[in-house]
């Protein structure tokens, strides 16, 4: 469960956002949606614990597993040692690793298709398996809470379809809460129960996500006209589709399909 009441973040005189009221049920899995500069990832690092909130009040598990945007160099350590890394909690200060620890980090590692990769310097993995290694890192912690920070924005479609999957599989049984952003709207649909968008008015709207993705709201929060496109075939293996239409297709509402 994460719950905030009447939350809100300030960077000097400028509210990020306010008088935000949030709760996320254990099982549930929720996208966040918004423009650039709105306040996603202020958001997310405050769900997590790292930014406090400048009013209001939050209640959030201690352990939470947390997958950050991808940046930075990576550095010059194996995959297993980064995602052993996730193990420092129950570690303590001055602990090393011991066997245990490196069972779940195999195990996490394996749960998102990682294994053979263990013993590989992490500086030589692409940007697509970086991402899932941080995801195994975040499973080790252990937490039954992940959010991530747009993990899907360094991604091919490829990976994109295969985060998907794990994250999907991960919630299948309501085992894990999840919280994730992204710019991505097709993403939320495919993946997660609720939806709340951050509008660029200021205004915060929140639903299921088959229902308050509707092209009103998406052309409301891009600015630009929108068209949701129905796929057809296996939808556990297709990124579901919405088109971005240019000013002379506006009128236009042919009933294609992709």
């Amino acid at each position: 469960m994460i719950q905030f009441a009447n939350a809100g973040v300030r960077f000097g005189e400028r509210w990020i956002f306010r008088a935000l009221d949030l709760s996320v049920a254990s099982g549930m899995t929720l996208a966040l949606l918004g423009p650039n500069g709105r306040g996603k990832t202020t958001l997310i690092r405050s769900i997590v614990g790292l930014i406090p909130l400048s009013e209001g009040t939050r209640d959030a598990s201690s352990l939470i597993g947390y997958v950050p945007q991808a940046t930075g160099e990576p550095v010059r350590y194996s995959v297993l040692d980064m995602v052993v890394m996730g193990r420092a909690r129950q570690l303590g200060v001055f602990g090393s690793p011991s066997g245990e620890d490196y069972r779940v980090a195999h195990q996490a590692l394996s749960t998102v298709g990682l294994g053979e990769l263990s013993g590989r310097p992490y500086n030589r993995t692409s940007g697509g398996e970086r991402q899932l290694i941080m995801l195994a890192r975040a499973l080790s912690t252990g937490a039954s809470t992940i959010v991530l920070d747009e993990p899907a924005s360094a991604l091919d479609l490829a990976n994109q379809s295969r985060l998907l999957r794990i994250l999907r599989e991960l919630n299948r049984h309501g085992a894990y809460t999840i919280v994730f952003s992204t710019h991505l709207p097709q993403h939320a649909l495919h993946l997660a129960d609720e939806t709340m968008m951050m509008m660029p008015s200021g205004r915060i709207i929140r639903g299921r996500s088959a229902e308050i993705l509707s092209e009103p709201h998406l052309e409301e929060l891009y600015g630009v006209p929108i068209r949701r496109v129905p796929i057809s075939g296996n939808t556990d293996a297709i990124v579901p589709v919405l088109d971005v239409l240019s000013a002379g297709d506006c009128g236009e509402k042919d009933n294609h399909a992709r």
